[in-house]
């Protein structure tokens, strides 16, 4: 009898331990398939950066430094030299500096004041708000076939001037030509902007302010020592924003006036365009870095002034 029970408990025990190698086993499975399911979800968004941006930013890095795609003779820094000392890329690079240090800031600055304005609960806030998002809404050509006609040289605009006594202008084919642009980037954009500085200041402390209000601070003071604080956050990322937003206004420049348009309007993409047209690639590829180069550089500056202006910001 004795014997029966320890052959009952032993089987018992061995049943036991082999399920509990079964749960080990599959736990091991399951730890293993849980652990790497996110990174499959992940692999076909990391094989696109890679494959579209990873990869190509160091062919182009490559072909910078050879002296053409088919020989691939390395010549180092010739090829930035080369570009560095071209008049179109110095043209284009000049043009497209003035636009953006006159652009972007304005942008950042009348943005800011829209929403400081709206935030004061003006009437027809809803309304405004609307009426600035709109031009996010028209199509490119749209815009374009809107600027063509107000800004020809037979144009609506040169009509109303006409009658004030002023002199046609040839906005289009002049100097002018950057005002012209900075204008349509500005009403592209401002709405935009406008919103993410409402946002931020919906954020500010309310009894930061009031009590800042109730010690006898003025409006100056309250902007400048507490809400500009705030806001550097929301200044950085819109001013990075309308910095890449600057160089899409290629689009508009070329509908309006083609391939090789007045010296004033003359951008880095342009230059790119015309080069790739050449089939320049060496070139193309310098003038390409180098102004990655340069937007890191801005964009660095940047960082660094909004975390000096707000480091002493609690979040």
């Amino acid at each position: 009898m004795k014997n029966k029970v320890l052959k009952s408990d032993n089987v018992s025990a061995a049943q036991n331990k082999n399920v509990k190698t079964v749960k080990k086993k599959r736990s091991r499975k399951s730890f293993t398939a849980d652990a790497y399911f996110p990174y499959l979800c992940l692999l076909p968004s990391l094989v696109g950066v890679l494959v579209f941006f990873i990869v190509p930013f160091f062919v182009i890095i490559f072909y910078s430094m050879v002296d053409n795609p088919i020989n691939k003779d390395f010549v180092f820094l010739d090829n930035y030299i080369s570009v560095l000392k071209n008049t179109a890329f110095k043209r284009a690079a000049l043009n497209t500096l003035t636009f953006s240090a006159i652009s972007v800031p304005l942008a950042v600055v009348l943005s800011m004041l829209l929403a400081m304005l709206l935030d004061c609960k003006i009437p027809f806030v809803s309304q405004f708000r609307t009426s600035f998002l709109c031009p996010m809404m028209v199509p490119v050509a749209s815009i374009v076939l809107i600027w063509q006609v107000i800004f020809h040289y037979n144009g609506a605009l040169n009509d109303i001037l006409s009658n004030f006594g002023v002199d046609k202008i040839d906005w289009l084919k002049s100097t002018k030509g950057q005002i012209v642009i900075v204008v349509l980037f500005l009403w592209k954009n401002l709405g935009y902007n406008m919103i993410l500085f409402l946002s931020a200041l919906n954020n500010i402390p309310k009894d930061i302010i009031e009590v800042a209000t109730l010690e006898g601070a003025g409006s100056f003071y309250k902007f400048f020592r507490i809400k500009l604080r705030y806001l550097s956050p929301t200044i950085l990322f819109v001013a990075i924003l309308s910095l890449i937003n600057s160089f899409k206004v290629f689009r508009e420049i070329y509908l309006l006036t083609g391939d090789y348009p007045f010296d004033s309007l003359y951008m880095l993409q342009h230059f790119m365009n015309n080069t790739f047209r050449n089939i320049d690639y060496q070139k193309l590829s310098s003038a390409a870095i180098l102004m990655a180069i340069v937007m890191v550089i801005i964009i660095g500056i940047l960082f660094i002034a909004e975390n000096k202006f707000g480091e002493d910001v609690e979040d």
